[in-house]
């Protein structure tokens, strides 16, 4: 029978974060590493926000994507982040069985749109080089914003579900969750029942939800690539690439950790590693896709100049 979250009949009222280290000064260490590591995160995402919500020639469909991606990664890594900082210092490492619902429903419906969204990004890069002459009639701000918000309540709306499914099992056992957050697999490992089944299940969604994005990304990718062969110039081709190389690393970037932790058999499970290897595509991932975007991306960069300059002159006349 299942429960209703907050009303839940198992024996678990709040669960314990095992994190990395018990080790004060390692914890220490951790702590500013992490700190400094979710500063930049944080401020360079809202720093590429502010860029394209302030520059008139950044308001375009890539960059309208490019902004709700950098909203994402504020977000999950904001999930995640501040409570593992503050349990390497404090002597109490738990979370509330509510709180720990809140927190895996935030993360993974946040990580799955961002999911979804790479697959719109890539869409948009399709018709960029394939349809160029075509490219604002097709991708519309109608269309965008509907793809951005379907994408969202779906992915909510599944996230719910899974959520739903993994808190309202009986925990009326051990209550150590061997991660740094409250992570799906890692908590149902504790239900006091047979999840196996459970399990079954929720690994072949997780490699149809995984696949369907892959072979959509690959699939753009594949015609884009026939597109940019068929440039005679060089420039054109390196310019054409150019545009899609910063979407590809970033893609890489998550997808492979993240297909890793939730594709592989249950029998290849490793606590340590998969919390290791979970940094990558949550807090690793928030903090690399804003370098490679402003790093490779002239329009960012010019921007960046321009807000700068705007400051230097206001600061001058107020003078």
């Amino acid at each position: 029978m299942w429960m209703i979250p907050g009303q839940n009949q198992s024996c678990v009222s709040e669960f314990i974060l095992l994190g990395f280290y018990s080790d004060p000064m390692t914890n220490s260490i951790l702590f500013i590493v992490f700190l400094l590591i979710y500063l930049c995160s944080v401020m360079g995402n809202g720093l590429i926000i502010m860029l394209i919500c302030l520059d008139t020639h950044l308001h375009t469909p890539m960059y309208f994507f490019l902004c709700i991606l950098a909203m994402l990664d504020m977000g999950y890594v904001t999930t995640t982040m501040p409570q593992m900082l503050v349990h390497l210092l404090a002597h109490s490492q738990t979370i509330s069985f509510a709180g720990c619902w809140i927190q895996m429903y935030v993360f993974s419906a946040l990580a799955t749109t961002e999911c979804t969204l790479f697959v719109v990004m890539a869409y948009d890069r399709y018709v960029a080089i394939c349809h160029p002459l075509r490219y604002t009639v097709i991708l519309n701000w109608r269309l965008c914003i509907w793809l951005t918000a379907g994408s969202c309540v779906c992915d909510f709306l599944s996230a719910l579900l899974h959520t739903f499914f993994t808190m309202n099992l009986p925990y009326c056992g051990p209550n150590k969750v061997n991660h740094y957050f409250c992570e799906g697999p890692a908590v149902r490992r504790l239900a006091s029942m047979d999840t196996h089944f459970i399990e079954m299940v929720d690994q072949i969604l997780n490699v149809l939800m995984g696949l369907a994005p892959i072979s959509l990304i690959v699939a753009s990718y594949v015609h884009i690539a026939k597109a940019i062969l068929k440039i005679k110039s060089t420039q054109g081709r390196y310019k054409a690439f150019s545009t899609c190389a910063s979407h590809l690393t970033v893609v890489s970037f998550f997808y492979g950790p993240d297909t890793y932790i939730y594709m592989r058999p249950n029998s290849s499970y490793s606590p340590e590693r998969d919390k290791q290897i979970s940094l990558f595509y949550n807090v690793f991932t928030a903090l690399l896709n804003p370098v490679v975007y402003s790093l490779r991306n002239k329009d960012i960069k010019k921007a960046f100049v321009k807000v700068i300059e705007h400051s230097k002159v206001d600061c001058g006349t107020r003078i």
